[in-house]
């Protein structure tokens, strides 16, 4: 308990912004509203947290998605009660999906108005129970420091995840002595489990014996901060990798044991790496649809060793030999006084030596290809951009055009598949590191989904390098439909706006481009601005994403062009 007799009085609201510097919170982002207004009146006299106002609180939860991707710490999120509360419940669900460390604040009706549909009142920590990795209702203020210490551990520790706050509006205003509390007790979690030496010795020894080993990096090996062991195990066991795509920047893409990405939109090498290899060393991977295809030809002559934080992941979807429930780091680091293994040293030669490399068309006259468009991207900012996506055609380009050497650089909607994130996410990892630009690769229909945080990335003057890929079309979709449904083109086609007339109203600056030699000049032009830029490419309209596994197919049968 806190020893609260000589401290000054504060309010619940006050309280609640000290326990979050405690927390060494400095950034929120976040859109106000009736039930937090206490909380926006102690902001208004706090020094120490900046405040980044949003125009959607859906905005507000992907741009903290965002923080917390590029930072590895928790992104804070603050809306009001019900709208504000339900319309960051997507935004939610991305974070939870992709184990994103997350602290979501939403304000609530007094605790004597619950139930009674007061205005402006959800259930949102009901709602939320199958999207957080933890949620609370204060009901006393004297909760509140004990609860945003738990919370902010939960987020973080283990595999990481979104936590909720309910915040009643008569908790807020109460008065209170109370500090922000130092310890910590929570029954039952355990977030870290410690791995046997007998187990790392047995892993050992797998490698050691196998002759067409492959490791996969998943989203796992970036939140364990376990990419350096990773490159130094395979280069001395001589181990190709392959990728997820939330696992993209785990592995340096342009390293030659590095084979791409596996799945539904892999390429050749990673593909057939993974359905021939006699061992499979699968590093924080849920093992989700997208990369095992048809389950039960996934990799059928391969012993596999699957290791996650979450043992709620292991034997989930894709049957494993041996699980381990571990840190990656420590086991990777446990597992590196290894040797070289000779029997794998053809296998390597043999795996780098397939086609890493995904279908690149050149642009007809009057026609440019995105995967042109994103090289003259990866080219000039040398791939050292940290680059957010939105869901789509652009951004599986984006996953094998961009050259990603370093993790936490692509931001994306790996699990859910949340169309409209790629810009908010753009605007928390420019306020996360302002010092360099950060680029939007996006679609003209999920650019449209959350194009009014223009104005905030306007307020901030944030460097975020927007490029829309315009083809009219909602491309992925399209692309099903002209390869499974006959081409029977329903409600695919999309229009814009005029975008660069769009820019120009934020007073952002706006370019144009229709050929690979105005694309050129415009990205170097949009380099050398300060401030965000607008560029749309109109790009070839019916270009497919390749290579694609079919649905319902295992992932040797690669559709890899157009027939």
């Amino acid at each position: 308990m806190n020893d609260t007799a000589q401290h000054a009085q504060f309010t619940g609201a006050q309280l609640l912004l000290n326990c979050l510097i405690a927390e060494k919170v400095d950034t929120i982002f976040g859109y106000p509203g009736g039930a937090v207004i206490p909380i926006y009146d102690a902001l208004y006299d706090c020094r120490l947290i900046r405040h980044i106002l949003t125009r959607h609180e859906q905005a507000a939860i992907h741009a903290a998605d965002g923080y917390a991707r590029v930072t590895g710490k928790p992104g804070v999120a603050l809306v009001t009660s019900g709208p504000g509360a339900t319309n960051a419940v997507t935004g939610i669900a991305n974070a939870f999906m992709d184990s994103v460390p997350l602290v979501v604040l939403t304000g609530q009706v007094p605790t004597h108005l619950i139930g009674r549909d007061s205005f402006q009142e959800v259930n949102i920590y009901g709602m939320t129970m199958d999207i957080t990795k933890h949620n609370y209702l204060v009901r006393d203020i004297s909760e509140l420091p004990r609860i945003i210490k738990e919370s902010f551990y939960i987020a973080s520790t283990g595999r990481p995840g979104p936590v909720l706050i309910d915040l009643p509006k008569n908790v807020m205003t109460a008065a209170t002595r109370l500090l922000p509390t130092e310890s910590i007790d929570i029954r039952g979690y355990r977030p870290f489990s410690p791995i046997t030496d007998e187990t790392v010795s047995q892993i050992r020894n797998f490698i050691e014996q196998a002759k067409r080993p492959v490791i996969i990096a998943g989203g796992g090996v970036v939140s364990a901060g376990a990419t350096e062991a990773l490159l130094l195990l395979a280069e001395k066991a001589n181990i190709p990798v392959v990728s997820t795509l939330m696992g993209i920047g785990s592995f340096p893409a342009n390293h030659t044991g590095y084979l791409g990405m596996a799945g539904m939109h892999g390429t050749f090498a990673a593909n057939r790496a993974v359905h021939r290899g006699d061992l499979l060393l699968c590093l924080g991977t849920r093992f989700n649809d997208r990369l095992s295809g048809k389950a039960q030809s996934f990799s059928p002559g391969s012993r596999k060793i699957h290791v996650d934080i979450d043992n709620a992941e292991l034997n989930k979807n894709i049957p494993v030999d041996l699980t381990v429930t571990s840190d990656i780091n420590d086991l990777l680091n446990r597992l590196l006084p290894i040797g070289k293994n000779s029997h794998a040293s053809a296998w390597l030669s043999e795996a780098t030596g397939w086609p890493r490399k995904v279908p690149h068309y050149s642009g007809e006259e009057g026609h440019l290809s995105p995967g042109e468009v994103i090289s003259l991207l990866n080219k000039y900012t040398e791939g050292n951009c940290v680059v957010a996506t939105d869901v789509g055609q652009h951004q599986i380009w984006a996953a094998h055009h961009y050259k990603f050497v370093r993790p936490r650089c692509f931001l994306t909607s790996g699990g859910l598949g949340t169309m409209g994130f790629g810009f908010p996410a753009a605007i928390g990892a420019a306020v996360a590191d302002p010092s360099k630009p950060v680029l939007c690769i996006t679609g003209d229909g999920s650019f449209q989904m959350n194009l009014q945080e223009m104005m905030t990335a306007v307020d901030y003057q944030l460097p975020i390098k927007i490029a829309i890929l315009n083809n009219g079309y909602l491309g992925m979709v399209r692309q099903w439909q002209q390869l499974f449904y006959d081409k029977r083109y329903s409600s695919v086609q999309i229009s814009s706006p005029d975008y660069v007339a769009f820019a120009k109203s934020y007073g952002v600056a706006g370019l144009r481009a229709n050929t690979f030699r105005e694309a050129d000049s415009i990205i170097r032009q949009s380099l050398d601005l300060p401030g965000p830029v607008l560029m749309e490419f109109n790009v070839r309209e019916e270009q497919n994403v390749y290579p694609m596994v079919p649905p319902g197919e295992s992932n040797d049968q690669m559709i890899t062009r157009d027939t």
